[in-house]
């Protein structure tokens, strides 16, 4: 359900009745006591509860997908960068970046795996990935390399006939609305859960959806407000489907960052790539994308969702 966003779309990929997936659905919150997700005009939107056990039950899967790839990969001889990133960087500016990336090189493939800015440490550490990429560290300790590589903005739009489009909003205004949000509103570290506890928006008024490109869809149609990444809704606003709210409150600007080991499987190619996200292609990949949906990588690049 969190790749497709539907009971329905579950339903057909697992080759069981819509029936059996709502019924084990229900089964799961009786036991967990929590809703899990509401329906919305266009899929799901996930509680917190929800996308915790999303995160579980993706990472589960990915385990058992990334054993046989290695597997795999070590039979062929081919070289393998592992890279978490934050969703919201995973899903907007790396699907780019990793295509040109690859086209590098005949025997390189990239594993993607999307996690939470808390883990990259200890992921690091752990030799559980070998670049970790997203919001610029508060801290880092000792004996890591920090790559500071693009800066970024989040701002707050809405649809054209939202009752906020075209006026100059207030705080008040922006902290009683109904919020639109990505995964990457789950979480304490980031634009976007800083820019709402600014504007002291409530819980009860943040819908999360499984992506940013889900709420911005769901912002067009309805009465919320989305926030994500400036750049990616640009053709949006130039062409009239969503319109930046007015409030400097509402927008803040950030820098992504790329940490490493100094030591590490692959240093030379781990170096190869710090130094490529540098390069003006790079930059342009990020921030315009290719058009290659991320299914044409091959082998498949490996995702594990919110963990």
């Amino acid at each position: 359900m969190v790749r497709h966003g539907s009971v329905k779309g579950a339903a057909q990929e697992l080759g069981v009745s819509e029936a059996a997936v709502s019924m084990h659905v229900t089964q799961l919150r009786k036991e967990l006591d929590d809703e899990l997700f509401v329906r919305t005009g266009t899929g799901i939107a996930f509680t917190p509860g929800g996308l915790r056990l999303a995160s579980r039950a993706a990472e589960i899967l990915g385990l058992h997908r990334q054993a046989r790839e290695d597997v795999s990969q070590a039979q062929s001889g081919r070289r393998l960068l592992r890279i978490s990133a934050s969703s919201m960087f995973a899903e907007h500016a790396a699907p780019g970046l990793i295509e040109l990336f690859t086209k590098r090189a005949t025997d390189l493939d990239v594993e993607l795996s999307v996690g939470w800015p808390v883990t990259f440490e200890p992921l690091l550490v752990n030799r559980k990935v070998d670049v970790a990429i997203g919001p610029e560290p508060r801290s880092l300790s000792d004996g890591f390399i920090r790559k500071d590589f693009l800066a970024y903005s989040v701002v707050a739009a809405v649809g054209p006939e939202h009752r906020f489009a075209g006026r100059s909003v207030s705080v008040e205004q922006l902290s009683k609305a109904v919020w639109l949000l990505g995964p990457a509103a789950f979480g304490t570290v980031g634009l976007v859960p800083r820019s709402l506890n600014r504007l002291r928006v409530p819980e009860q008024n943040r819908r999360i959806f499984q992506s940013d490109a889900a709420a911005v869809e769901e912002a067009k149609r309805t009465q919320g407000l989305v926030l994500t990444l400036a750049f990616s809704i640009a053709a949006d606003i130039k062409a009239g489907r969503l319109v930046k709210v007015g409030s400097e409150a509402a927008e803040m600007r950030g820098t992504w960052a790329a940490v490493a080991l100094p030591q590490g499987r692959d240093r030379t190619l781990v170096s190869e790539f710090l130094q490529f996200l540098y390069s003006p292609r790079a930059i342009q990949a990020m921030i315009r994308g290719t058009g290659v949906p991320i299914n044409k990588f091959r082998p498949t690049v490996h995702i594990t969702l919110w963990s």
